[in-house]
Order: structure tokens, then sequence, then C-alpha cells
């Protein structure tokens, strides 16, 4: 077995594994380069190479800068590692990014160009229902189609409810750490609606949601405070869930809901592409 087939089994064990990573591939070389086109490499969040190779010192500070960003924000880079004569040539410095390109500056002493292909390979963001009302069986239906891994969380005798999900939970012992970002929604219709919450709002997601009034949830709030449950933590509970779009029924109380995620999730791109 080659060394491209050992990379292509762990590029594969990783992403099945859901562990954020990003795969750099060289796709040009210009003159004298130490690696090829067709080098690959995995770099992990810390900045670490833990497997495969795409040259030496001319190209790595160049692309692990460009692997950070691209697991920020979720978009792919690519890189060009050219001598300094060539980029005064074409008016840009290292740095500059121009056409989708971001430049960079090779001082090596082979003065050759590589161009590296920079992708995140990140866990698919997941939807998580606690409960099994007819809205959350909607949600999970509209966010499956949308993209989304789907967790659904239910006493055994609810799971039912739901048709095909990537994962199910019995009960509300959501894992406190996981990859990927997850989008929580707690549609409990008054079975288990404390207990729901305390576990959605004990791990770290990017959006916890309550389907019910806000009456019901302000009483759930100080319900919640009295139980021990932060100020900090119950900040972050949206009640009720979803847009105003005036929905009424479960599938259109799911599309107001899932709207909401899809935004919360495109704004924090949009933000770590502009930091």
């Amino acid at each position: 077995m080659d060394r491209s087939t050992d990379i292509l089994e762990i590029i594969a064990t990783r992403k099945s594994a859901g562990e954020p990573f990003a795969l750099a591939t060289v796709v040009r070389t210009v003159a004298a380069t130490a690696a090829k086109a067709g080098a690959k490499a995995v770099i992990l969040p810390d900045g670490t190479i833990s497997e495969g190779w795409i040259g030496g010192g001319c190209a790595r500070a160049a692309v692990l800068k460009a692997a950070k960003d691209a697991l920020a924000d979720g978009r792919s880079r690519l890189v060009s590692v050219q001598p300094p004569d060539l980029l005064a040539d074409q008016g840009v410095e290292a740095g500059d990014e121009q056409e989708g390109i971001r430049f960079a500056k090779n001082m090596c002493p082979s003065q050759g160009t590589m161009d590296i292909f920079v992708e995140p390979v990140l866990p698919r963001p997941q939807v998580i229902i606690c409960g099994s009302s007819p809205v959350a069986v909607a949600v999970a239906d509209l966010a499956k189609r949308t993209g989304f891994a789907v967790t659904a969380c239910a006493p055994a005798a609810e799971q039912t409810a739901f048709n095909e999900v990537n994962r199910r939970i019995e009960g509300y012992a959501l894992p406190v750490e996981e990859g990927g970002a997850r989008y929580v929604v707690v549609s409990t219709q008054g079975r288990g609606d404390e207990a729901a919450l305390l576990a959605a709002l004990a791990v770290d997601a990017d959006y916890v949601a309550f389907v019910g009034s806000r009456k019901k949830a302000d009483a759930l709030r100080a319900a919640l405070a009295q139980r021990g449950v932060s100020a900090d933590r119950l900040a972050k509970l949206k009640a009720p869930a979803g847009l105003d779009l005036g929905a009424i029924t479960p599938d259109e109380i799911a599309i107001s809901i899932l709207a909401e995620i899809v935004a919360v999730r495109r704004s924090k791109v949009s933000r770590s592409a502009a930091l």
C-alpha cells in the first residue's frame, strides 16, 4: 500500500469520526520544489500536521495560516507560494488575496512555485431535538432535508414518533463535548420540560431554543434558576423558538425554527470570515 492510499484511509477515518481538520493538497508546482503535485497533508485545529507532507518551511507557515482560517469560517483557500521576484512581477505582496488566491513568499533556495488547495473538513452541524411533540418531529424531518445531522432525544417509548434520524438518545443525557456546531431545540410539550432544558443548557451549543409560550418559558427560567442554573446559561435560551413568521401549524413552526438556526449558523460564519 503506497503513502497516498495510507493518507486517504486516515482522512476517511477522521471524517467518519467527526473530527475537524483541514486537508492541504499541492495542486501545481513550477521549477524545483520539495513537494510535487498530489502531495497531501492533514492539518489539525491546533496547527499541527498529523499526517502527510507538503514540503518544508517554504510553504508551511502560509499553509498552516490558511488551514486555521479555513477551519474558522468553513471556506476553502488556494495558496500560491512564489519567489519574491514573481510576486513583484504580478504587483502583489505576501499576504495579498486576489481572485480567490492568497499569495505567500518563497524564501527557500529552490525559488520554485507551489499552489496548495486548503479545504476544511468539518463535522456536519447537528440539530438536537429534545422531546417528541409534533413540532419536534417536523423539525427533525426538515433539519435532515436541510443537511443537518439529526439527534432525537426522548424517552424510549416516544422514540417511535421519529422516522429515520442520525442518532437516538433515550432521555435527555446529551454529550457535554462534541465536535462541530450544535443547535438544540426543546419541544417536550410539558413532558419533561425542566429535565430537557437542564440538559440542553448544560452543554456548549450555538443555539438553544424552547418551543412554548413566553409566559411558560419565563416560569421555567425561574424554576431552573432555583435549581442552580447560572444567569449566563439562562440568557442563552431563546424562547419562543423560531423567527416571528406568524407560524401556526407544526410544519410552519418547524420552518421558523430552521430559518432561525440557519440565520445563527450563517452569521457565525460571516463573523469568523471578517476577523
